[in-house]
Parts: C-alpha cells; structure tokens; sequence
C-alpha cells in the first residue's frame, strides 16, 4: 500500500493573516507606492521550495525571488559562507582592494562562459546594472553608439535598462530616453498566429528592413537579446534566428549580448540558456540566481572586448561585495554536486505534463492557449478565445493567482498583456512538491 503524499502547505489563518495586513497597512504607510508588490503577504522565513509568513502559514513557492533562487530559500551552504565571510571581511570595494571571492569568482564564471577563447568578468549589484555595463563594454570596443533590443523585451528599471525595455507600463512618466536604441519585432509565434518558422522570416525581413528605414548598421554596437523572454511571457528565441543574429554581428561587426539574467545558472537545463541556441555570445549578463538572494550581477565576455574599457570607467562601491562573492561561489558548487541542471529538465517535463492536457480543456475560462519555455523556465499564456488568441484580461489572471494564493501557493504574471502565469519553482523543490503547488494551481484556474 502507497503511503499518502506528505502535505507541505500548511493554513493556519485567512490568506492574508492578520500579521500580513498589518505589516503591510506600515508598508503601506513607509514605502512609496510605486513599488509594486505581487502578493498580500508578509514572509517570515523560507526553507527549500516552502516559506513561511508572519501568520504561521507555509506555503509552496513558484516565484522564486522572481527567478532568483534556484538553490531554494537559504541553503545551509550559502549561510554558512556567508556567516564565515561576515566574521572576517564585509567590505572594502574592488575600486579600492583586492579580495580573494572576487577573484575567485570571476575565475569561475571566467571558465564556465560558453565562450570559446579567454574570458573576463565585473562583477555589480543587480541585472540592470550589469546589463548596463555591457552596453559600456561593446561601445567601448566598437566605437559605435547604437544598440538594437527587440519588441517584448525587459532589462531593467534604470534609465538606461528602461530605454532598452519594451512595455511601455514600466516607462510612463519616466522619459525622455536615452538615445540610440532601436527595437526590431521578436519572433513570437504564438500571438503573431504562424508557425515558428514563419515567424522567424518575417522578424528577420523587417529586421534588415531595419537596417535600411531605421539604423545605419555600421553604427551598431551590439544586439541585446535575451534568450528566453521573461517579463514578455516565457517565449524562447527561435534557434534560427538567434543563428542569423550572430552571423549578422560577425559580419557587421557588431557584438552579440544576452542577457541571462532570468534564464541564467541552471534555470533553462544548461548553466547558460545560449547553450541551447548553437552560438556563442560576445557577452552574457547574469544575475538572479547566481548568487541565491544576494544583490550580484556579473558581465562576463570575451577578454578583448571587455579590456576596452578605459582604466577606472566602470564599477561601483558595491559591486562584488565579498559577502555576495562567496554566496554565489557557494550556489555554483549546489548546483554541480546536486545536479541542478539536469534537474531542471526533469521538472519542468513535470510540469508540462500537468499543463499540457489543459491546452484542450474548453472548460476553462480564461483558457489555456499555450504552455512554453525551456527546461524549468515555464509560462502559461491564458486566453479568451484560443482561435483568436485573444489575451486574458489581467483581472483573470490576478483571480487565479489570488485562489492560488489563498489555498498555499506563490506565483506570478508575465507577458506584455500580463495574460502569462510564469512558473520559476526552486530548483531543489521535491517532486511531491512540486505536484502538490500544481494541484493548487490548477485547481485555481478552475474556479
């Protein structure tokens, strides 16, 4: 006889509990309302793939710090260098010394870039940053101004990472913009309604048109792609087309940059999603999960473009903090001994195989018209109409996500509709789990 599944969700009070409320009544009353929040709980602490609020309740998290704990909620290893570091060197800033976890894990990002020649890193506080740097970087080594992002794509809440992005939800009142970003269309298959090859030949036809009616490309710098769309909805570049990206770079002369801050260290089922796509980048950005938690980004390219910079133009107070530095040299030995890339294949066919069947259930309402991703990257497009295509509308798809909620269950939207569900489990999250969260959610979307 099966012994019954152990349940990890655990309610002890109304989702929110009475401690949440209040704790966000202060937030409410301290922090500034553009500060936007997915969920009305307050959490006291986390283990693994469960966190628990300021109530009692534990719930089963599909967020994941929005991509950034692969390793799950405080890994006994990550505390544990971070405690040993704390005792001997909190601070001092790469502007003004030389510390042995910057250089160590600038070493082992040096040796794991898909890159095939010598590589160099700068390490910095956040994907934005990061992403800004690269910028810096390519311009420096081309001599050019112009960089070319694509339609759906997000990197970031700084000026500069703003102009780069696409919804235009993020950038109200934030302009003007900084110039010399153009933005070609991105292959998305799904809500252009053609197959994926289709859709790559039209993106690639008006991405040359470009080239004529939009930017001169010998003043193009870089392409900035990320390799999997996050905040757009979870779409993966079409192989081909990031193939004709990077002979279009190798013949104009431009560099190719993704950036992996979401779909970096482990997430997609190879350390670096670009693994999958048959090209090597000039210069990847990562951040996220690199570091379990804490605030690190590392810019990581190929040692003749990223020595172009000028002596003293990039860095910052912060970047590199030795504290981030042995979390994240900590997080890369997790996912090597526990397997953690080959993991995510196994879960994210999981959970495609939960998700799939819904594709033809037409008792859903919104519906679900397509499930996408790579490895454990997944998102759940919702719709009114699958024929159409037509978005749900963001009002349904916070209903689901609130049900979710308040039967135990962390998750979140995406796309530029906001009509995705983005599924980011923890990377050591149990198989038991992960079905139970899958429960809930489904249930969820039906009422």
């Amino acid at each position: 006889m099966t012994a019954p599944a152990v349940r990890h969700i655990r309610l002890v009070t109304e989702i929110p509990g009475p401690r949440s409320r209040e704790l966000l009544a202060r937030r409410d009353a301290a922090v500034v309302a553009g500060l936007g929040r997915a969920t009305p709980i307050a959490i006291a602490s986390g283990s693994g793939a469960l966190v628990t609020d300021v109530d009692g309740n534990t719930l089963i998290d599909f967020v994941s710090g929005i991509g950034t704990l692969a390793v799950g909620h405080c890994p006994p290893e990550v505390v544990q260098a971070i405690q040993q570091q704390a005792e001997q060197l909190i601070h001092l800033s790469a502007l003004v010394g030389t510390y042995e976890p910057y250089v160590a894990l600038c070493e082992r990002l040096n040796a794991l870039a898909p890159i095939s020649e010598p590589c160099k890193t700068l390490l910095a506080n956040s994907g934005a940053e990061g992403v800004e740097n690269a910028i810096k970087f390519a311009r420096a080594a081309t001599g050019r101004p112009a960089i070319i992002v694509f339609d759906g794509a997000y990197h970031g809440r700084t000026l500069l990472t703003l102009s780069l992005t696409s919804r235009t939800y993020f950038k109200k009142k934030f302009g003007p913009f900084a110039p010399e970003i153009y933005r070609a269309p991105f292959p998305y298959a799904y809500r252009m309604g053609v197959s994926e090859e289709e859709a790559v030949e039209q993106c690639w036809a008006a991405f040359e048109r470009m080239q004529i009616a939009g930017v001169d490309p010998e003043t193009v710098a870089a392409v900035l792609i990320e390799p999997v769309q996050g905040e757009g909805g979870f779409i993966p570049v079409p192989v081909e087309f990031m193939r004709r990206l990077r002979q279009f770079c190798d013949r104009n002369g431009s560099l190719l940059i993704v950036d992996e801050v979401q779909s970096g260290f482990g997430r997609t089922g190879t350390l670096f999603a670009i693994e999958q796509f048959g090209v090597e980048p000039d210069i990847i950005v990562a951040a996220k999960s690199i570091a379990a938690g804490m605030p690190l980004a590392a810019t990581i390219g190929r040692a003749r473009v990223m020595d172009k910079a000028h002596y003293g133009g990039v860095g910052g107070t912060y970047g590199g903090n030795p504290l981030a530095c042995v979390a994240a040299l900590a997080t890369l030995e997790i996912v090597e001994r526990e397997r953690l890339v080959e993991r995510a294949h196994i879960i994210g066919r999981r959970i495609r195989d939960r998700l799939e069947p819904l594709l033809a259930d037409d008792s859903l309402d919104p519906l679900v018209g397509d499930v996408r991703g790579l490895g454990a990257m997944i998102g759940i497009e919702l719709v009114k109409d699958r024929r159409k295509r037509t978005p749900a509308a963001a009002e349904e798809v916070l209903a689901i996500l609130g049900r979710a909620l308040e039967r135990g269950v962390l998750a979140m939207r995406a796309g530029l509709y906001v009509n995705c569900i983005r599924l980011l489990v923890p990377l050591v999250i149990t198989d038991d789990q992960l079905d139970e969260g899958l429960d809930v959610l489904i249930g969820a979307m039906r009422g």
